[in-house]
Parts: C-alpha cells; structure tokens; sequence
C-alpha cells in the first residue's frame, strides 16, 4: 500500500512538475509584453462640433470616449463590480475556486467565463483570441498576474471601463451611455447605471438596443448583486428597477449636420489618412448649432409642403399577412427593414384599412390608429375607385407622422430634394449646410456638387455688368417681346413667365418683377463677351455659361454654394470671399494641430467689383424683396435691410432664392435629381423662398437692420443712383426702344450728390 502511495506521489510530483516546466518553458516565453496596457492608447474616432461645441458627427470602427478612473461615477463602477467582480479591490488578481473551474470545463470541452476577474477580462480582451483551449487559459493567468504587478487595481478598472466592447460598436462605458441613453456617465440613473453593467456578459445579443427584456432582467439581477454588497439599499433597489428606461434610436448627435460631417471627415482622411480614425482627433467647424437645426428643418418641412401640394403616389410596398401572428410579425419586421424610419416619418404596416380608421403597426411593433384629419391626404387612396397599386389595403406599408396632440397622419416620402447654404458674406465662414431632405437616403450633397441652371437668379449678375457699361437703375428698356419690336431678327423670342408686358420700365423694377425680355435686351446690349467675361469675377465657371443671349435667362450651371459666394460679392460691398468650413483642429491630447483665423475685413487685393457696383446692385436686390418676387420674405421676417433674387428655370425644373441681410449671405434650392417639371404654378418664389426665409428668420433673430453707407463716386438722380462719370448724360446708355421714346438720361438740376455716410433704403 505504502509503495501505491508512494508512487501516487512520485507521478503527482512528475506531472506538477512537467507542468510548471510546460507553463514556464513552453506558455510563459510566447507572451506578449504588457506595453498594450502599460501604454494604453485607446482608439478613439473622430469627433466633428459646430463653433458653439455641438457634437454633429463621428467617424470610427469603435465609438468610444476615454474617461480617467477618478471621473467614472461611484454609481457606475459599484453596479459594474457588483455583477462582475465584487472582491476585485481585494484578490491578487485570480479566482481560484473559479479558475479551477473554468480549467475543468476546457478540459471536458466545455467554456465557463462565470469566474473570470476583471483582470483576467483585462488580459483576455487585450492580448489574446476567444480560443478555448488550455494553454490559452494558462497564458491568460499568467498575464493576469503580470498585469496585477504592473498596474493599480484602479488603473486596471479604467482600462477595463474604457475598453470593453458592450454592442451597437460601442467600446467603454462612457460610449456605451451615449449610444443607448443619449447621456454622458455623470447623467446615468442608478436604473440606466445598473443595465449597463449587465451587458458585458453578452454584448452582442443582450444590449438595451437589442434586446431590451433580456437586458431588463440582468438589470434586476445588477441590482440585487448591489443590495447585496451594501452598495444600495432594498428601497433604492425597488425604485430603480420600477424606472422607465428610455432607449435612443441610433446614432445621437446634438444637431442634424451630416453632409457638414461628410465634408469635414473627407477633409481630415485627405491629410491624416488612418489615423482619422483612432488618435481622438476633434474638429470644430464654423457651423452654428442653431441655424444649421433652423435649415435643417426648414429645408425639410418645405419639401413635405411641396410634396403635400402635389397629392399622394401611394404605398411603398404590399405584403401578404399570414394568418399565423408569430409568422405576420416576422413578415412585417421583414418588409419594414427595407423601410426604414425616415427622422419623424415613420413605415408603418396597415393591418386594417377602411374610409373612416386604418389600423397599422409601426417598427417597434407599437400599434397605432389614423382616423379624422390624419386621413385627408391620402383619401383618395381608401376610395372603392382607387388603382390596386394606389390602394391602401391591409398589408400596404405606408408612412406616418404624428403632430403635436399625439395624432398620426398619412404622409410619405418626397421624391423633391432641397438644398440650404448660408455663409458669413465677410469671410466666408459657413453657418449652415444642409445638402438634402436626408443624408442617410441620398448621401449626394447637392450645396457642393449639383450644377443646375440658376435661372432668374443670375439676372443680377448681368445687370452689374450692365452698370459698368453706363446703365443705371432708372434706365428705361422696353418690356415688349423682341418678336413685335426692330429686334425680330432674333429666332429665339424669350417670353415674360407671366405673360405680361409693361412696355418701357425702368432696369428697377424690371429686375424686382424679374422680366426676362428685358433681361435679354439688356444683354444684347452690352454684348454676350462682356458679360461673360463680367461672370468670373463673382466665382462662376466661364466655360460652363453659353455665349449667347439665353445667358440673361440662367441657362448655365450654377451650385448652390458657387451662387451664395457669388451673391456674397454683393453682400460685402465687391470682394471675392472663399469658402471655408473648419475653424481648429485637435488631436487627441488637446495639441492644436490646424486653426483658422481669417482676416477681420476684406483686403483690397480681394476686390472683384468696385463698391460702386455692389452698391447700386444691391440697391435693385433689395427692391426685388421690397416690392417684387421676393416681397414675401420681407414681410414675414419683418426686416428691411434683405436683398435677394428669385430664380425659376425653364417649365419651372429648379427653384432658387439666393439673399443676404447684415453679413449672412444664403441660397436655397428645391428641384428633382432627375430633372423634370416641378409644376406649372411653382416658382422660386413658392419653393425656395420659404426655405430661406424660415432659415433666416433663426439667423438674424437678435441681429439689428444694417443700413450700408453710400461709396464715393456715385450720385442719385430722381430716385436712382448712378456713377458719377455718367452724371448729366455723360456716358449714361440708353437702349433703342423701337417704336417708344428713349431714356432721358438725368439733368444737374435733379442730381444730387450723396455724401460717403449717408444711406438708402
């Protein structure tokens, strides 16, 4: 017996010995070394904010924030080490009665992760795969005890609170908070605290996003484990588990900016390539939070109030119901995938459909009734007579909206896009940018890169050059068509939109009523080279503007963004103005890498047209809002310093108003991508105008009237202005009228000369 014993002994010895040799000889030299935590260099993504510190976009394969141990709330780590690792302030680093187990179960073939310490999770996470496997159990101890000897328990905590991965890409607490609360840490509630801190058992299927009863039920658990551990009392227990928790909806940022975004993280790759990544880079942009939110939504609330005007196209899609409720749900989650939540309009599918109620289902399996008003819209669709593929019929997914009193209503989604731009007319800074209805739709960022035909509103372009060539605003052209005039030999014979013509008007009220034949008489008399050549100095592509008279229409190609710069010209008093969008650049330790600081005036070497120009120019723009196609915004926004022009092109294809008051300069646009009619009754007037001005209306609230100071050089006559060197007929054009008289031009004893500070309105 005693030799059995003996040699019981001699193989235990053998074998505990061949295993430290194996652990020590074979697993301990294939270690990594610890730099990865000893050097922690988290990967954190790009953060792009407004000028006033608003987060508007985030670029990375892991949304994550680094937050220091000491700034971690006591609520957050107490819940997590609650569920976690109750005695890690007071192990050495591992679990023996667990890690025995966990050895065990490799062995049988099976995985326990129950008993794993925060530090074993450290050392896992960091350094090594999700084999299971011995020699990886092994590694992962011996790791776990280096990083025990190299570390702080509270610097272990912190990388483990800013690494772990808890679903939704989301790394560390701090990120995880954001994504699934729309909160930072120091917001939490114990009830939001205690669901994150039973997420890393399961990340990827038990995630508040995902699966929000199963993360309900650890919650309750986390929060036991705390009473359990003296960290909360019974009573605080019952009341955080009764809280109603509510879960954000993707990606939460605190304004809608993503084409602002896109422009920005497409910037920054360009020079930092990777890196844009993971080095925490931050980027503040010279948008502001509030008019970028007012041009968002106006852009959007003017497309839907198009597309309402224009009546209902019908469903989406159709499905069939199944008679079987668990299979109905899965074909409706299914269908309402490919259709998904548009901001506040919502897919829905219609589970019963009659001329008085329809009964839907949204996404979120929520159930909803429209009756009343809410179906007004779309009746035509519940009518007997409607088209099977009109039809709304159990089974259509539709979209919905609610108001303001909780009701839901039939909408859908537009097929019209819009575009908002607005700059600082002095330097060129943007303020907002909105480049259509919906980024996630259509990522094309019309601002930037839709060359459309301005129509009207490049006419005021032609009548600058016009005043170089001795027109001025009381000049007299005749509002006849060329057709029925000495100017027949033209084959083309432009027509007024509205079909009216007013005989001789003066180049004022012309622009204010936006008379095309004028336009066109004015350009054929100052000649298509010298307007062409005029057209470059506010930005515009030479080569992409005909050289003939439908140039004085707008049928060239214009973007939103070239024509704002180009109205800002007019803005600012004659200087040219590049746009600009990023204001500083920091990497992920605060060092400044890139800051703008753009001159506080325009230089002189900046000067495109003289002040003179800009002057009288903006004397008829400011008629055009006063009295003629763009009187509405004056009256709405209660302001007489707006100057602006409509733009319509041909069968009413784009819509345009492009203005400016103080220094903000804008352009708004509405039009299909596919170009084709918007309608015979749409003009810029009813489809841009009202983009701009419930833009503006945010972004001169607060801002007083601005009255521009008269340059030298030029005088008024009667009413008008005009240069000096053309004072008293010297020089000022007159245009042949054909069968009307011809203009007069101004007599000295009418003329008086405006000082440098006086002003007109």
């Amino acid at each position: 017996m005693k030799k059995w014993i003996a040699f019981g002994i001699s193989v235990s010895l053998t074998l505990f010995l061949a295993g430290l040799a194996f652990v020590y000889l074979v697993v301990a030299p294939g270690l990594p070394t610890l730099e990865a935590v000893t050097d922690y260099r988290p990967k954190i993504p790009l953060r792009i904010y407004t000028a006033d510190n608003a987060l508007i976009g985030e670029f990375g394969e892991e949304h994550r924030d680094f937050v220091p141990i000491k700034q971690i709330p006591a609520v957050m780590k107490n819940a997590l080490l609650s569920i976690e690792d109750a005695r890690f302030y007071e192990h050495g680093g591992i679990s023996f009665i667990g890690a025995g187990r966990a050895i065990l179960a490799d062995l049988r073939g099976g995985f326990h992760q129950g008993a794993s310490t925060i530090t074993m999770q450290v050392a896992r996470n960091f350094f090594l795969s999700n084999e299971k496997s011995l020699p990886r159990k092994l590694k992962e101890i011996l790791l776990t005890y280096r990083i025990e000897d190299a570390l702080s328990k509270d610097q272990i905590l912190e990388l483990y609170m800013n690494q772990i991965f808890l679903g939704q890409r989301s790394h560390g607490f701090s990120s995880a908070a954001k994504t699934y609360f729309g909160k930072s840490l120091d917001q939490l509630s114990l009830a939001e605290a205690a669901m994150l801190a039973g997420v890393p058992q399961n990340p990827v299927r038990h995630n508040p996003a995902v699966n929000f009863e199963k993360t309900k039920q650890r919650q309750l658990l986390v929060l036991k484990s705390m009473v359990r551990n003296g960290f909360i009392t019974e009573a605080q227990m019952e009341v955080a588990a009764k809280e109603e928790i509510k879960v954000v909806k993707g990606q939460q940022f605190d304004a809608h900016a993503d084409y602002v975004a896109e422009m920005v993280r497409q910037s920054i790759f360009a020079q930092y390539k990777e890196d844009t990544y993971t080095k925490g880079i931050k980027v503040y942009t010279t948008i502001n939070k509030a008019e970028q939110e007012a041009a968002y939504e106006a852009v959007r609330r003017n497309v839907m109030a198009y597309d309402q005007r224009h009546g209902y196209r019908g469903p989406e899609a159709f499905i069939e119901l199944p008679a079987d409720e668990d299979e109905r749900d899965d074909a409706i989650d299914e269908i309402l995938r490919k259709h998904p939540d548009n901001d506040r309009l919502q897919s829905a599918v219609v589970i019963q459909a009659s001329g008085k109620l329809i009964k839907a289902e949204l996404q979120s399996g929520e159930g909803i009734e429209i009756s009343g008003e809410g179906l007004r819209f779309a009746a035509a669709a519940l009518s007997d007579k409607a088209k099977v593929g009109m039809k709304i019929r159990p089974g259509a997914v539709i979209r919905v909206i609610q108001d303001n009193k909780k009701h839901w209503g039939i909408t859908q989604m537009p097929e019209v896009e819009g575009a908002f731009v607005a700059m600082n007319a002095e330097d060129g800074a943007f303020h907002a940018l909105v480049g259509g209805f919906d980024y996630n739709r259509k990522k094309f960022n019309h601002v930037t890169s839709a060359w459309r035909q301005p129509g009207s509103s490049i006419k005021p372009f032609i009548y600058s050059a016009a005043l170089e060539k001795g027109f001025y605003p009381g000049t007299l052209i005749n509002d006849v068509q060329l057709s029925e005039t000495s100017d027949n030999d033209l084959r083309w014979d432009p027509r007024n939109d509205d079909g009216k013509y007013d005989g001789p008007i003066s180049m004022r009220r012309a622009l204010a009523q936006s008379k095309n034949v004028v336009s066109v008489r004015i350009l054929k008399a100052i000649g298509v080279d010298h307007a062409k050549t005029w057209l470059p100095r506010f930005g515009f592509d030479k080569d992409k503007h005909q050289a003939n008279l439908t140039m004085a229409l707008g049928t060239g190609s214009v973007t939103p963004l070239q024509l704002t710069s180009a109205y800002a010209v007019f803005a600012n008093g004659g200087y040219s103005v590049s746009p600009w969008l990023i204001s500083k650049v920091v990497d992920g330790k605060g060092t400044v890498l890139f800051e703008n600081k753009p001159a506080a005036k325009a230089m002189e070497e900046a000067r495109v047209i003289d002040a003179r120009n800009a002057y009288i120019t903006d004397v008829m723009l400011r008629e055009v809002v006063r009295s003629g196609t763009g009187a509405s915004a004056s009256v709405k926004l209660g302001r007489h310093d707006l100057a602006g022009k409509t733009g319509t092109t041909s069968d009413a294809v784009d819509g345009w108003f492009a203005g400016y008051a103080g220094n903000v300069v804008a352009v708004a646009w509405m039009g299909y991508d596919d170009p084709k009619s918007l309608g015979g009754r749409e003009f810029g007037a009813t489809l841009a105008l009202p983009i701009w001005i419930d833009s503006m209306r945010v972004a001169l609230a607060g801002k007083p009237e601005v009255a521009r100071a008269v340059p030298e050089g030029i005088s008024n006559a009667e009413g008008d202005w005009m240069f000096n060197e053309f004072l008293n007929g010297g020089g000022v054009r007159t245009l042949d009228m054909g069968d009307i008289p011809q203009a007069t031009p101004a007599t000295s004893s009418t003329t008086t000369t405006a000082p440098a500070n006086t002003s007109t309105q």
